[in-house]
């Protein structure tokens, strides 16, 4: 005989559109509780494909399917039962549609999903020689188009880029230039929401964990890549001429001018992060050096009051006072 929970997801199929409704409002309401996720996992092989199938159908039934979908994906086992029914692919067919309403969830959800690897592997594409990338390079794309509003829908996409630069495959993808990838995200730093902010600074010192082999590909794009790393570890000081006239003009101008100061420190440590695995190696100090680098953190750690953060600034300044005998001398950004 059926048990009450059985005879509810049941009812997430069922042809009466209020039946319907009732019930899967009272699934989501049930995900927001450590006993209703623990019930509902229970009979995980039928409640998952009754949600996904919701997630087409009108508003008043896909947002609450949605949003049981983005609670149960918190559970890494319900999750990786959702990666391997295709919940991905699913997701990714139905974000671009116009119209929809689902959007952000849907996003929430491939950010839930792509913790695990096996959810990484599936949004890369990995082993479809053919559509390899494309799901990612859509989700670049609506990262870097979206409205900058208070709601956009596409902002947790950093999120999802974060996570898939913690993979080899992903950097690799990231960081190929003939996609084009990396460049088109670092430039999304200068966006006005923290989200955004944290998610490209954390998409790029994953991908500088491939500087030993890609340094030439990350220095392709200094042209963006230096203000986004340097500009946040700058301080708070106006350059005098001495110094900017020693910089591209793109950091020269942005520190010859009053600016608001990066003031989330996982920020700065993150860019410091990503400048001490590019100056590990020689050509990556060398390109620093071209920039007026060392001054750059110099300054900064000046008006760093951050431990975190100044012992980030310390672990670059004590490679560059080590570098190699054969390079310019360096300016220590210990105190």
């Amino acid at each position: 005989m059926a048990t009450e929970l059985e005879e509810l997801i049941g009812f997430l199929s069922a042809p009466s559109p209020p039946v319907k409704k009732a019930a899967v409002d009272i699934v989501r309401d049930l995900t927001g509780s450590e006993d209703g996720l623990h019930s509902l996992s229970n009979y995980a092989n039928t409640v998952l494909p009754s949600l996904s199938r919701l997630l087409s159908d009108d508003k008043e039934v896909s947002e609450p399917a949605a949003e049981a979908l983005v609670n149960l994906s918190q559970n890494a086992g319900l999750a990786a039962k959702m990666v391997e029914m295709g919940l991905i692919k699913i997701a990714m067919d139905m974000l671009h549609k116009p119209g929809s309403s689902i959007t952000r969830l849907l996003v929430m959800l491939l950010v839930n999903l792509t913790q695990l690897d096996d959810g990484i592997s599936s949004l890369l594409q990995i082993g479809d020689d053919k559509m390899q990338g494309l799901y990612v390079m859509k989700l670049v794309r609506s990262f870097c188009r979206s409205s900058e509003t208070s709601d956009d829908p596409f902002d947790h996409v950093g999120s999802i880029l974060v996570n898939i630069s913690k993979k080899e495959e992903g950097r690799k993808m990231l960081l190929d230039p003939k996609r084009g990838l990396l460049k088109q995200i670092i430039r999304q730093f200068d966006s006005s929401s923290l989200l955004r902010k944290k998610g490209v600074s954390g998409t790029i010192r994953n991908c500088c964990f491939e500087a030993e082999n890609q340094l030439q590909n990350l220095l392709l794009i200094s042209e963006f890549l230096w203000p986004a790393l340097l500009l946040p570890v700058a301080g708070n000081k106006i350059y005098g001429e001495q110094d900017t006239s020693k910089m591209p003009l793109e950091l020269g101008s942005a520190l010859s001018i009053d600016r608001e100061p990066v003031k989330d420190p996982e920020i700065r440590v993150q860019a410091l992060e990503a400048i001490y695995l590019i100056a590990l190696q020689e050509a990556g100090r060398r390109a620093l050096w071209s920039v007026n680098g060392p001054r750059i953190l110099q300054v900064g750690y000046e008006d760093e009051e951050d431990p975190k953060v100044m012992e980030a600034y310390e672990q670059i300044g004590s490679l560059l006072v080590h570098g190699s005998e054969s390079e310019e001398p360096s300016t220590t950004t210990s105190k």
